[in-house]
This record gives structure tokens, sequence and C-alpha cells, in this order.
């Protein structure tokens, strides 16, 4: 019902169109194994393979495959174990059409998208101090470790041979992953992971 209701809603919006559908993570992998699409929408929780594992897999076997999943709750556990499986956005399902439009858009050209409602709770570590390096990429370290040294965007593009706008991405991630307010924060909090003995 709920992926129907998607459907519909999203069919009405220009530019977007719905390339498939799956009853759950299993199947939308086996479509993904023929069919190709700029990003996948899934519920977080569904039978057989839930979004969680589909976002791990894809992550696996499509690395460059965002994945967005929706949820009911506002549940922090599983919101810290979605982004650790590599999804790349995490939104409530009363969350407007715009809204949800905005998200596909964002995550589309590399960036990361998390309810408001559960973004803080979910990018602090674990209560077993568990790092909170453990949600990036492996891209995301690299450019971690630059912006903890306070190299600019375009330092670190050229260090890393990337466009600009896509190590904005990478630091736009960062500060969602991490809960700063803003680089500065996002440069203490990095340095703070990256030298725990404070060297």
């Amino acid at each position: 019902m709920i992926r129907r209701g998607l459907v519909m809603l999203l069919s009405t919006v220009e530019g977007v169109e719905i390339s498939a559908q799956a009853e759950n993570g299993q199947v939308a992998l086996q479509i993904l194994h023929t069919t190709e699409v700029d990003v996948v929408v899934t519920d977080a929780r569904m039978p057989v393979m839930d979004g969680v594992e589909l976002a791990a897999e894809c992550a696996r076997r499509h690395p460059h495959l965002p994945v967005l999943l929706l949820t009911t709750f506002d549940d922090h556990a599983l919101v810290q174990e979605a982004l650790a499986a590599g999804a790349a956005g995490f939104l409530l399902k009363d969350t407007s059409v715009e809204g949800l439009v905005l998200a596909l858009d964002a995550v589309i050209g590399g960036g990361m998208v998390i309810d408001p409602r559960v973004a803080r709770p979910a990018v602090q570590p674990g209560r077993t101090g568990e790092s909170p390096l453990a949600l990036l990429t492996r891209s995301e370290r690299v450019v971690a470790e630059l912006v903890a040294e306070g190299s600019t965007n375009r330092e670190i593009a050229a260090a890393l041979v990337l466009a600009e706008g896509t190590v904005k991405n990478h630091v736009s991630s960062l500060l969602r992953k991490l809960g700063a307010r803003d680089r500065t924060a996002l440069a203490l909090a990095l340095h703070r992971a990256l030298h725990p003995d404070g060297v």
C-alpha cells in the first residue's frame, strides 16, 4: 500500500521516472542486476531482506548507487545501523513530496540526507565508545583527514584530483554524520577522532 502510494505521488513529479518496483530487498537486488537506476528508495522494514540489509548489499555490489531509506518511526538505532550499512539517506515517511524530491536530488548528486528529527542522535558515537569514523565511507575518510588538517575545499580538490563540488558534498556528508554545526567544529571533531590520544 505504501509503495503504491509513493509511486503514485512520485509519478506526478516532472523529471522523476519509476524504473521498477519490488516487494522486498531480495527482489530489488534481482532487479538491479538487469535494470539501471539512479537511486533506490526503500522501506527500512521489509520481509525477507529489509532496507538496511539492502543498503549494505548495494554498497557492496553497486557502490555508486545511493540508497534512501524511509521509515515510520524516529528509531535512532535504526538510523545508525542504516548509515553504517552505507545508506545515503534516511527520511521519515511523513516527509512531504517536495522534501522527498529534494532528498533524491541530493543523494543522486553524491550527498547525504538525514531527517533532522532523527539526525543528531544518529550521528553520535555509540554507547560502547565506537568512533564516529566508523560511519564514514572510504572517500569520506580521506577527505576527513585533510579537513582535520585545516585544508580548504579547493586544496582538498587539488590534492585528491576531485571536482570542488564533489569535495563540498563529502564535507556536507561529514557535517551531518558527525553532527557538527560548522566546519570548525567538524575539524575539531575529526581531529579528536583521528587522534584519540591527543597527538
